[in-house]
């Protein structure tokens, strides 16, 4: 089955405390059902400072994203920018003289190619 969301794909927030933000998606993490979307969910970590190859020191304290689960995120319409569902359909695309069978996903609420 296909994935509904992926890489770079403009996701808006449903439920949550982030709720109505929209962000372009980082990273799919497939093991845990999360994405890592770019500046919503942002938390506070602290790293350990330690020594990189060329002598300088990194540590202290960082504002990163943490992952938000799949069902809490829904892809924006490239037409509207409003949230919609993903369907997907089959099309027959033909390529140097050869016929594939090719999955496309779209917004169902416009009909659009995502």
């Amino acid at each position: 089955m296909g994935a509904k969301i992926k890489k770079g794909d403009l996701v808006q927030i449903i439920s949550g405390k982030e709720r109505g933000k929209q962000g372009k998606v980082l990273t799919v993490i497939t093991a845990t059902s999360r994405v890592l979307v770019e500046g919503v969910n942002r938390v506070t970590k602290h790293t350990k400072a330690g020594q990189s190859e060329n002598g300088t020191t990194s540590g202290g304290i960082e504002v990163v994203e943490a992952p938000v689960h799949v069902s809490n995120v829904t892809v924006v319409d490239p037409e509207t920018k409003k949230p919609t569902r993903v369907g997907f359909r089959e099309e027959t695309v033909e390529k140097n003289g050869v016929s594939k069978t090719v999955r496309v996903r779209y917004a169902k609420a416009s009909g659009k190619d995502l």
